[in-house]
Protein backbone atom coordinates (compact mmCIF):
# COMPACT_ATOMS: atom_id res chain seq x y z
CA UNK A 1 0.00 0.00 0.00
CA UNK A 2 1.68 2.98 -0.70
CA UNK A 3 0.28 6.21 1.77
CA UNK A 4 0.25 9.72 1.28
CA UNK A 5 -0.15 12.59 4.17
CA UNK A 6 -1.50 15.92 3.40
CA UNK A 7 -3.53 18.77 5.86
CA UNK A 8 -0.50 20.46 7.25
CA UNK A 9 0.22 24.14 7.51
CA UNK A 10 0.73 26.46 9.80
CA UNK A 11 -1.31 27.38 12.66
CA UNK A 12 -1.64 29.45 15.93
CA UNK A 13 -1.45 28.11 19.43
CA UNK A 14 -4.74 26.60 20.14
CA UNK A 15 -5.65 25.94 16.67
CA UNK A 16 -6.83 23.24 14.87
CA UNK A 17 -5.62 20.63 11.70
CA UNK A 18 -6.62 18.11 10.40
CA UNK A 19 -4.36 15.42 8.64
CA UNK A 20 -5.40 13.12 5.93
CA UNK A 21 -3.48 9.62 5.04
CA UNK A 22 -4.81 8.63 1.87
CA UNK A 23 -4.12 4.69 0.61
CA UNK A 24 -3.67 3.68 -3.20
CA UNK A 25 -2.88 0.15 -3.99
CA UNK A 26 -4.65 -1.55 -1.74
CA UNK A 27 -7.67 -1.17 0.76
CA UNK A 28 -6.55 0.55 3.64
CA UNK A 29 -8.40 -1.57 5.83
CA UNK A 30 -6.50 -4.50 5.60
CA UNK A 31 -3.77 -2.65 7.54
CA UNK A 32 -3.33 -0.73 11.03
CA UNK A 33 -2.45 2.79 10.44
CA UNK A 34 0.13 4.81 13.50
CA UNK A 35 0.80 8.46 12.94
CA UNK A 36 4.83 9.63 13.87
CA UNK A 37 6.04 13.12 13.94
CA UNK A 38 9.73 14.30 13.69
CA UNK A 39 10.90 17.53 14.95
CA UNK A 40 13.96 19.15 14.11
CA UNK A 41 17.25 17.61 15.28
CA UNK A 42 14.85 15.18 17.07
CA UNK A 43 14.04 11.49 16.99
CA UNK A 44 10.86 10.38 15.50
CA UNK A 45 7.90 9.99 17.87
CA UNK A 46 5.04 8.25 18.09
CA UNK A 47 2.03 9.72 17.87
CA UNK A 48 -1.53 7.88 17.49
CA UNK A 49 -2.54 4.36 16.29
CA UNK A 50 -5.46 3.14 14.91
CA UNK A 51 -6.24 -1.00 13.76
CA UNK A 52 -7.56 -1.94 10.90
CA UNK A 53 -11.27 -2.29 11.68
CA UNK A 54 -10.98 0.95 13.98
CA UNK A 55 -12.27 -0.71 17.37
CA UNK A 56 -8.67 0.16 18.61
CA UNK A 57 -6.69 3.42 19.04
CA UNK A 58 -3.97 4.09 21.06
CA UNK A 59 -2.46 7.67 21.36
CA UNK A 60 0.61 9.18 23.11
CA UNK A 61 0.73 10.77 25.98
CA UNK A 62 1.99 14.19 25.02
CA UNK A 63 -1.15 14.31 22.72
CA UNK A 64 -3.95 12.55 24.49
CA UNK A 65 -7.12 14.66 24.76
CA UNK A 66 -6.04 16.49 21.96
CA UNK A 67 -5.69 14.71 19.34
CA UNK A 68 -7.57 12.06 17.49
CA UNK A 69 -6.90 9.21 15.26
CA UNK A 70 -10.21 8.01 12.83
CA UNK A 71 -10.69 5.88 9.87
CA UNK A 72 -12.86 5.89 6.90
CA UNK A 73 -12.67 2.67 4.96
CA UNK A 74 -15.32 3.97 1.83
CA UNK A 75 -12.48 6.61 1.17
CA UNK A 76 -9.57 4.64 2.18
CA UNK A 77 -7.77 7.03 4.53
CA UNK A 78 -7.43 7.86 7.87
CA UNK A 79 -7.08 10.99 9.86
CA UNK A 80 -5.90 12.68 12.29
CA UNK A 81 -7.98 15.57 14.03
CA UNK A 82 -5.80 17.58 16.46
CA UNK A 83 -6.88 20.42 18.45
CA UNK A 84 -5.53 22.84 21.48
CA UNK A 85 -2.44 22.62 18.99
CA UNK A 86 0.82 23.42 21.27
CA UNK A 87 4.43 25.09 19.33
CA UNK A 88 5.97 21.76 20.61
CA UNK A 89 3.87 20.27 18.88
CA UNK A 90 5.55 21.56 15.56
CA UNK A 91 7.28 18.81 13.12
CA UNK A 92 6.57 16.43 10.18
CA UNK A 93 4.00 13.83 10.44
CA UNK A 94 4.25 10.37 9.11
CA UNK A 95 1.81 8.04 8.71
CA UNK A 96 2.96 4.32 8.20
CA UNK A 97 1.02 1.19 8.79
CA UNK A 98 1.02 -2.51 9.42
CA UNK A 99 -0.95 -5.59 7.81
CA UNK A 100 -3.58 -6.58 9.63
CA UNK A 101 -2.06 -9.79 10.19
CA UNK A 102 0.80 -9.13 11.95
CA UNK A 103 -0.18 -9.01 16.04
CA UNK A 104 1.84 -7.49 17.95
CA UNK A 105 2.29 -6.96 21.60
CA UNK A 106 0.64 -3.57 22.29
CA UNK A 107 3.87 -2.28 23.99
CA UNK A 108 5.48 -2.08 20.49
CA UNK A 109 2.41 -0.22 18.82
CA UNK A 110 4.59 2.57 18.95
CA UNK A 111 8.08 1.37 17.74
CA UNK A 112 8.36 2.86 13.86
CA UNK A 113 10.03 -0.66 13.29
CA UNK A 114 7.10 -2.64 13.33
CA UNK A 115 5.50 -0.39 10.21
CA UNK A 116 5.92 -1.67 6.79
CA UNK A 117 4.76 1.11 4.63
CA UNK A 118 5.09 4.92 5.11
CA UNK A 119 4.08 7.57 3.43
CA UNK A 120 5.84 11.33 2.60
CA UNK A 121 5.18 13.63 5.53
CA UNK A 122 3.42 16.49 6.13
CA UNK A 123 5.17 19.55 7.77
CA UNK A 124 2.73 20.86 11.12
CA UNK A 125 3.32 24.56 12.59
CA UNK A 126 2.63 25.71 15.29
CA UNK A 127 3.55 29.21 16.17
CA UNK A 128 3.13 30.46 19.55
Amino acid sequence: VQLQASGGGLVQAGGSLRLSCAASGRILSSYHVAWFRQAPGKEREFVSTISWNGNTKYNSDSVSGRFTISRDSAKNAVYLQMNSLKPEDTAVYSCAARPRRTVIDPDLYTQSSQYTNWGQGTQVTVSS
